[in-house]
Order: structure tokens, then sequence, then C-alpha cells
């Protein structure tokens, strides 16, 4: 019987390793935004503000996680970045629940959050819902309030035009 129980055990340690690699999420400090645009350079990606606290927010991620699964292949990166810290556990929570654990996700983790924002856009005074979409060739258009799919849809694939 004990043999079964180590066993049991085992193979639930194994099944949820996998399950806990997607549900990354990365310090963003200082720097970080800089490594996300090189790291995504020359594709066409789109970056999700969010917070726990927000109330828009927890109508909109799981909107961009219905997104992502219709869309495979496309660049979505999300970063909490609440007014308030907030515990890593409720910020992969609600991205689990939405369905974007499997995205690249970032959350504030500089108690300075203003210099974060100000890294980002100088002129973001901190509101979110907050969406950027990043061209190919670096433009930046943002979108700020919970985000027509349908349009983003249309960029991605009006980037994709300009690749052929």
């Amino acid at each position: 019987m004990k043999r079964h129980l180590l066993l049991f055990a085992f193979a639930l340690t194994l099944l949820s390793q996998p399950l806990a690699a997607h549900d990354q999420l990365r310090s963003f400090q200082r720097g970080s935004w800089q490594a996300i645009l090189d790291a995504h350079a020359g594709r066409p990606m789109m970056v999700n503000f969010w917070g726990v606290t927000c109330g828009p927010c927890k109508v909109e991620l799981p909107l961009l996680g219905k997104f992502v699964r219709d869309n495979p292949g496309v660049d979505v990166v999300t970063v909490n970045a609440d007014f308030v810290p907030n515990p890593r556990e409720a910020a992969l929570s609600m991205l689990h629940k939405a369905g974007l654990s499997s995205v690249e996700n970032w959350t504030f983790s500089d108690g300075f959050v203003e210099r974060l924002r100000y890294e980002i856009d100088p002129s973001w005074q901190g509101d979110i819902p907050r969406t950027m979409l990043i061209a190919r060739d670096g433009k930046v258009t943002t979108v700020e309030g919970i985000v027509d799919l349908a349009k983003i849809k249309k960029w991605f694939g009006s980037q994709m035009i300009e690749t052929r």
C-alpha cells in the first residue's frame, strides 16, 4: 500500500511539473521593457498591461485568452502593472483562469512603479487596462481601455501581409 501511495505521489509531482513551467511570472524591473522589445524585435507584438484590482481587466483578460487560443503564433505579452502590489498567486490565478498561462507574463516588482511606467511610455499615467501594439518596424499604437479584439486581429493580419 505504501508503495502505491509513493508511486501516486511521484506521478502527481511529475504531472504538476509542466503546469508549473507554464505559470511563469517574470519580474518586471528597470530594463525589462527593453528586454521585451529586443526579444520580439521584427515581429508584431501585443503587450497588455493589467491589474488584479482592475475591474475592466477582469473582463478583458478572458477575452485575450480566447484571442490567443484562436490565433496561435501571435506574440502576446502581459504585464501586471497594478497600482497596488499583488500577490504572485493572485496574478497567476487570474492569468490561468483567463487562459493566458502560455503567453509571456510579467509583473511589476519595483516599488518605484512610476519609473517603470515612464520607461515604457513617458506619457503613461498608470491607467489600466492599456494595450500597446508594436509593429514589425517598432511603431507603437496604444489602446486605452478594453481592446476591440476584431481590430486587434485585423492589425495582426495587416502585419502579416506586410511580410509577404
